[in-house]
């Protein structure tokens, strides 16, 4: 299984590699956002801020986005994560657009939200499966979308309750680091890629 993480070249992909590495993985990073698709699974990592981001990946939006919605296998974490949706207040430039909606400030006090949060509603069965239900978050913007049946965990920081995983063909995004989220947030990763690799996705649970 080849993995590609798309580095935006803004920061240490070391432990986000360490987590996706395994048996009959070959794990590379790589700053092309074309290039990036020659691949079996796609990575779009969570360190970086959404408008250099997206900038790097703008020439190969359209071929990226193609790519995810025709199946690309897809891991979008906290940028990531942001970085399906259409736009963000962070910064300027276009996202994929997989999926509807826009990024945006947490609406609360205390910012940016830095340590462990727990999941709620969680219809994410790779998620339930890796025991993983508290989660390291660090984050001052969250992903507001235009269609709640996406969204397959979430997690409320203060008042402010936003989607803390989505899915959408065969790309999952989650606002959480699960790299640095212990046992269960590796487990989560190894999880995802284990189902690729014996060739599906489990189902989402309906509650």
């Amino acid at each position: 299984m080849r993995i590609t993480v798309f580095d935006y070249g803004a920061g240490n992909l070391h432990s986000l590699m360490k987590a996706l590495a395994g048996p009959e993985r070959e794990v590379r990073s790589e700053t092309d956002p074309v290039a990036a698709l020659a691949t079996d699974v796609l990575v779009l990592p969570g360190v970086g801020a959404f408008g250099a981001a997206a900038a790097r990946l703008a020439p190969g939006r359209a071929a990226m986005r193609d790519a995810i919605l025709a199946g690309l296998p897809t891991l979008g974490i906290c940028l990531g994560m942001q970085l399906l949706f259409e736009s963000s207040e962070e910064g300027e430039g276009a996202g994929l657009a997989v999926l509807g909606g826009r990024v945006e400030r947490l609406h609360a006090r205390r910012l940016p939200q830095i340590g462990w949060n727990t999941l709620e509603a969680v219809r994410e069965p790779l998620i339930t499966t890796s025991g993983l239900t508290t989660a390291y978050y660090a984050n001052g913007f969250v992903c507001r979308t235009a269609d709640a049946a996406v969204v397959t965990a979430w997690s409320t920081h203060e008042d402010d309750r936003f989607a803390a995983a989505v899915r959408v063909a065969r790309c999952i995004g989650v606002q959480f680091h699960p790299e640095k989220s212990s046992a269960p947030g590796r487990l989560f990763v190894d999880g995802f890629l284990r189902a690729l690799q014996q060739g599906a996705l489990p189902p989402l649970s309906d509650s």
